[in-house]
């Protein structure tokens, strides 16, 4: 694969496990123990606010389960410029976005909202001509799961 013509879509994944904004810390750390993720998408409808990672969550850590309940994960996210690509950009500016951001993760966003996530991880397996064939195909099916929680009936 010539990584010269590898685009975002191509080497994204595409299966996304986010958390929606007003949810709290103890909730997106529990997601990403469960889903095995260090990056977070954290959303409101179907925009991507920003991405939230295993060390910024722990980082933030203050108190017990009863603290972080009372937080909310849209708090958590870093200020400032919230990067994102297209399907179509190419490997070579996803990369370039990445460093001029100082983010090792960046959201791939379509028309309809979030469709993938790129990670410094997933570059370099392209570089390394990792990428397989059915991402290459787009046989891989788009998916976003989101954690909701159950409350125990009152009464």
């Amino acid at each position: 694969m010539n990584t010269e013509t590898v685009t975002a879509g191509q080497v994204m994944s595409r299966v996304l496990v986010a958390v929606k904004a007003e949810e709290s810390p103890l909730l997106a750390w529990e997601l990403m123990r469960q889903a095995g993720v260090h990056h977070l998408p954290v959303v409101d409808g179907s925009h991507v606010l920003g991405i939230l990672t295993r060390e910024e969550l722990a980082a933030s850590w203050s108190g017990g389960p009863h603290e972080q309940s009372a937080r909310r994960v849209r708090d958590l996210l870093r200020r400032g410029r919230r990067p994102s690509v297209r399907p179509d950009t190419p490997l070579a500016k996803v990369a370039a976005v990445m460093l001029d951001a100082g983010v090792d993760a960046v959201p791939v966003i379509s028309a309809h909202g979030p469709v993938g996530l790129i990670t410094a991880r997933d570059v370099l397996a392209a570089v390394a001509g990792r990428v397989s064939d059915a991402q290459e195909r787009g046989e891989v099916v788009t998916g976003m799961f989101r954690l909701e929680p159950v409350q125990p009936p009152r009464g």
